[in-house]
């Protein structure tokens, strides 16, 4: 394998790892890989990338089985105009689900909660649009922490809400597997290159 092509979905960060690697493997070449969440299977199942950083959950085991290491957890934000009654509160308390019942979401949240007041007929649109309409305070958006820190605007506001956390992952084909995945897996699992599996 001459190159390794890792995808990586918003919000993560794999500068470090990528330095690691290249510290480490500097004969094969790594390319990093920008991806929507939308995209982040296909483009392992239609060999775009060798691996992908992703955000669960992935379908594991179709249209083939794939090798799932976890890495961390994120913590779930709401993100919310300046003049929202959510920026009065602490920046460390999580934001009881109950308290944005009467709230607009403006992107559906991938947990399936949705506020029990009526909601507006939205438009499909993407992370960084919603934000922008959150800020016009039309509604809310709630998305993990690297993502409203990735799409950061003066004019919003975010806190920390009770839901259960998103995990990042690695994945890539259990077919696929090879010892420079396993390489990779060592590095972003932090293993010096001298130890052993």
């Amino acid at each position: 394998m001459q190159d390794l092509r890792i995808a990586f979905v918003p919000g993560v960060t794999p500068d470090k790892w990528a330095r690691a690697w290249r510290e480490r493997n500097p004969r094969i070449r790594l390319h990093l890989l920008p991806v929507e969440e939308e995209q982040q299977r296909a483009v392992l199942d239609d060999g775009t990338a060798d691996m992908a950083l992703v955000r669960l959950p992935v379908d594991l085991e179709s249209p083939a089985p794939l090798h799932c290491v976890r890495l961390y957890d994120e913590v779930p934000v709401v993100v919310a105009g300046r003049e929202h009654f959510v920026a009065a509160s602490d920046p460390e308390t999580p934001i009881p689900m109950a308290d944005l019942a009467e709230e607009q979401l403006v992107l559906p949240h991938p947990s399936g909660w949705t506020p029990t007041a009526e909601q507006l007929p939205f438009p499909p649109m993407n992370v960084k649009d919603a934000i922008e309409v959150a800020a016009s305070g039309s509604g809310i958006v709630i998305v993990p922490m690297s993502v409203a820190r990735l799409h950061h605007r003066k004019d919003v506001v975010q806190r920390p809400v009770e839901l259960d956390p998103t995990t990042v992952a690695l994945v890539w084909l259990r077919a696929a597997d090879s010892p420079v995945h396993q390489d990779f897996v060592g590095v972003v699992r932090g293993r010096r290159a001298s130890s052993s599996r």
